[in-house]
């Protein structure tokens, strides 16, 4: 599975990456959402590289974040985390009863840049194993 996080904001974005970020669920700064790893992903997100920051997440990473950010669909439901993150590959978040997207908190000891990951120390576009330690700073 594929971790996003949008990193940019909603000022001087061109109208068709915005509407390519909404209709990916990542309407807010610091939202994030999952995808599975497959050509046509890969293609959507070469597309929007420039605005957020992505890569493959571990699974005791993505149960935390499911522990901690995961909100349920019906209001007071409590989630699963063990039994979603083993059906994540069968059944999607929203057929779980989640929400398919998480709202993350900006990241402490904040960002070093909004380079691109390989050119420097930026945080933006394939970040591969590192997302994993971005979602820790975030949650």
């Amino acid at each position: 599975m594929i971790l996003i996080i949008r990193i940019s904001g909603m000022i001087g974005i061109p109208r068709n990456i915005q509407e390519t970020l909404f209709r990916m669920r990542l309407r807010r700064k610091y939202s994030a959402i999952l995808l599975e790893d497959n050509n046509f992903n890969r293609k959507l997100l070469k597309r929007v590289r420039d605005y957020i920051a992505y890569g493959t997440i571990k699974k005791e990473i993505l149960e935390k974040l499911i522990v901690l950010r995961g909100k349920s669909i019906e209001k007071g439901k409590s989630v699963d985390a063990k039994k979603i993150v083993d059906e994540i590959e069968k059944k999607s978040l929203e057929k779980q009863g989640l929400k398919p997207f998480f709202r993350l908190h900006p990241p402490r000891r904040g960002i070093e840049s909004k380079k691109h990951f390989g050119i420097g120390k930026g945080v933006l576009g394939d970040n591969k194993e590192k997302i994993n330690e971005l979602v820790e700073r975030m949650l």
